[in-house]
C-alpha cells in the first residue's frame, strides 16, 4: 500500500485562522508533525507527534520512515508554497502521493489589517536570508512587504531601503503576532522605522 504525504498550512497561528479542510486532516491524522505551537495547539493524545527543529535531516530521515508504514501530516505556518517544508518534502514521494492544503498567510492578514489590496505588492522574506538589493530599489508606486526576523528586522530593512532610494515620510505598517489576542499594528514611518525594536519577527508593509 502507497501512503501519502499531505502538508498542510496552518494559518498565521490562531485556530480561527485555520480552514475547515485542514483542521479535518489535522484531527484524522495519526502522525502529525509540527512546530512545537502547532503541535501545542492541535496535536492530540493520543497522535503520534514530532516536532520540527534545526534538525532537517533528522526530520527528513523520519518521514522517509513513516511513510513506509503509515499516511504522514506536516503543518507549515502560514501557506505552503511560500517558503516552507513544501520545497523540501515535497521531493521525497512522487507527486501522486503529495497533497497540499493552502492556508492564509501572514501577508494577507497584514494587508486586509491595513485596508489594502496586495495584489500589486512585492513580497519578499527577509526571514533567514537577505533579499537581492535590487527587489528594494525604490520605484513611484511600488509597495513592499517583508517577513523580517530578528537578525533582519525592520529597522535594518528600513536601512537597505533607504539606501535604496526610499524616501524618509516613506509610509510603513509593522504588523506583529498577526490573529493573536496580542496582535499589534503599528503605522509609522521609514524615518522612525530606523530606530524601532520589539518587532523583530513581523511583517512589514512599505508603501509610498
Amino acid at each position: 500500500m502507497e501512503h501519502h504525504l499531505t502538508i498542510v498550512g496552518i494559518g498565521p497561528g490562531s485556530p480561527d485562522y485555520i480552514l475547515p479542510a485542514a483542521l479535518k486532516v489535522i484531527e484524522e491524522a495519526s502522525l502529525l508533525i509540527g512546530g512545537s505551537r502547532a503541535l501545542q495547539t492541535y496535536a492530540k493524545p493520543w497522535q503520534q507527534s514530532y516536532k520540527v527543529d534545526s534538525n532537517i535531516t533528522g526530520l527528513l530521515e523520519f518521514v522517509r520512515r513513516s511513510l513506509l508504514e503509515r499516511d504522514v501530516v506536516v503543518m507549515v505556518s502560514g501557506d505552503p508554497g511560500y517558503y516552507s517544508l513544501l520545497a523540501t518534502l515535497g521531493q521525497e514521494v512522487p507527486i501522486h502521493r503529495l497533497h497540499v492544503i493552502p492556508g492564509i498567510s501572514s501577508f494577507q492578514v497584514a494587508f486586509s489589517r491595513i485596508g489594502l489590496p496586495w495584489q500589486s505588492a512585492h513580497l519578499i522574506s527577509a526571514h533567514g536570508r537577505e533579499p537581492d538589493p535590487s527587489s528594494l530599489i525604490y520605484e513611484k508606486g511600488c509597495i513592499l512587504s517583508f517577513l523580517t526576523d530578528g537578525k533582519n528586522n525592520p529597522a535594518r530593512i528600513a536601512g537597505w531601503l533607504r539606501q535604496q532610494g526610499w524616501t524618509l515620510p516613506t509610509r510603513i505598517w509593522l504588523c506583529r503576532n498577526l490573529s493573536y489576542e496580542d496582535e499589534t499594528i503599528l503605522a509609522t514611518t521609514l524615518e522612525d522605522t530606523l530606530q524601532v525594536s520589539g518587532f523583530d519577527s513581523c511583517v512589514m508593509v512599505v508603501m509610498e
